[in-house]
């Protein structure tokens, strides 16, 4: 039986020093983030003892994660935020700006923020992948001659400007004005650019693609703080927002989008180069440890260079490969569930658990079967590289196999497979990966995942 979500919320807040303790509210698909003020005032055995709670990641010292799993995660945040409250704007701010100083590496708070960009961008991206599909199959097909145009269109127009949501949400997330950062970002998509002219090259609507847009956002907020301390109050509302896009907007004609473009352009050559050259191996590597950056929360920190792939070649050929490591998690659950025939709630977990991994959400049976056994996590991401080797051995072949939008993978990623073969092929060889993973996570589960029971002597 599903828990309240308010009983819930009230559990969690409880165990991580209560309402007060909690100064910021997040959620991503499966996870709750909270940062606390207080980090000895949270229980974490308690919280990982919830009924509900399928794991909990202690992301620095004073943020935590509460893996909650797909669509209860939605409604947990929206009561602990209910409870929480609204906090003093100034007493937010400077507890936060303590734990930006106090909390993890640097490294991995700028992937977090520039995770934080593209997340809420993933729906959209799914939707209107999905439709791109869809309208790829009706074309193929002959089918619905007068709906494909339409189609085409809905699908296509996100992704047309979704360098104008990128620098949106760039601003957003770095503190500037969100609406300055679209209008700076919407200049790299803007058709009139390609009667402009850089380093001697004309440039192209388009060019430097999302990475340009993230970096003209940056910019703009970085012109918009400068401008802010020095201009006079009473002309703020004039000179800031006129100077922010005029600068930023220069720039990035004349530089950012000529340099972003050069980048976008060698991650795509470097993504055909590794799959044609060292597919196999460049599968076994990609499959096998996608799993730990999972349980680390760093997996989102892809998401720029899939959106790169898919603006340049209209599928990305790395999520395929990566969507393998759920695929070795299912298998070992599985032999999880076969080897522990007594363990009830275990068994049970995985029961429950099994459906979001069979559609690509590993973070339940992550934190609820493999990580707390330990061996069983580390034959999953075996599991989950011969998958990813399986696949990469058939684009050395000249077989490519993308995505046409990230979000999904397990069976969910079948609609929205594209590749170079055409649809069969591209399933074939994507459901084959997907079975080499469960099959080798389930036999290298089965067989070594269990440390060996002593033998017992036979009497004399």
């Amino acid at each position: 039986m599903r828990n309240d979500p308010a009983s819930t919320a009230t559990a969690v807040l409880a165990r991580v020093g209560g309402p007060a303790n909690v100064v910021s509210v997040a959620h991503c698909v499966t996870r709750l983030r909270l940062g606390v003020a207080d980090p000895a005032a949270v229980d974490e055995e308690g919280l990982r003892a919830l009924s509900g709670v399928l794991g909990v990641v202690v992301d620095g010292e004073s943020s935590l994660q509460v893996v909650l799993g797909p669509g209860v995660v939605d409604e947990v945040t929206a009561a602990v935020r209910a409870q929480v409250g609204e906090r003093p704007v100034d007493t937010a701010a400077q507890v936060k700006e303590r734990l930006r100083q106090r909390n993890a590496t640097p490294f991995k708070t700028i992937l977090r923020r520039i995770a934080a960009v593209f997340v809420p961008l993933i729906p959209a991206l799914i939707g209107c992948g999905i439709l791109a599909g869809l309208g790829g199959l009706l074309v193929n097909a002959g089918w619905l001659p007068g709906l494909t145009p339409a189609l085409a269109a809905v699908a296509s127009a996100f992704m047309a400007l979704i360098a104008v949501f990128v620098g949106y949400n760039t601003a957003k997330e770095f503190g500037g004005t969100p609406v300055l950062g679209g209008a700076v970002a919407a200049v790299v998509v803007y058709p009139g650019v390609a009667k402009v002219t850089a380093f001697g090259v004309q440039l192209a609507p388009g060019q430097g693609g999302v990475l340009g847009a993230l970096a003209a956002a940056l910019l703009a907020t970085r012109v918009e703080k400068w401008c802010r301390g020095r201009v006079p109050g009473a002309l703020d509302v004039l000179l800031t927002p006129t100077v922010t896009v005029l600068v930023s907007g220069l720039v990035t004609l004349y530089g950012l989008m000529y340099a972003a473009g050069v980048v976008a352009s060698a991650i795509g050559t470097a993504a055909d180069w590794l799959l044609t050259t060292t597919g196999a191996f460049a599968g076994l590597i990609l499959g096998g440890l996608f799993l730990p950056l999972v349980m680390l929360g760093l997996h989102q920190a892809l998401i720029p260079i899939h959106t790169t792939l898919i603006e340049q070649q209209g599928y990305t050929v790395l999520l395929p490969l990566l969507a393998m490591a759920g695929a070795g998690q299912v298998g070992a659950a599985l032999a999880v569930y076969v080897r522990l025939r007594h363990d009830t709630s275990l068994r049970t977990t995985i029961r429950s658990a099994l459906p979001a991994g069979l559609l690509g959400v590993g973070e339940p049976l992550i934190y609820g079967v493999s990580l707390p056994l330990g061996r069983p996590f580390v034959t999953a991401c075996a599991g989950g590289a011969a998958g990813g080797g399986f696949v990469g051995f058939f684009a050395m072949l000249g077989d490519k196999v993308g995505a046409t939008a990230i979000g999904p993978s397990g069976w969910a990623l079948f609609p929205l497979l594209a590749g170079n073969r055409g649809p069969g092929v591209t399933a074939a060889i994507y459901g084959g990966g997907l079975l080499t993973g469960y099959a080798v996570g389930f036999a290298a589960t089965y067989l070594f995942g269990f440390a060996r029971r002593p033998r017992v002597a036979a009497p004399a």
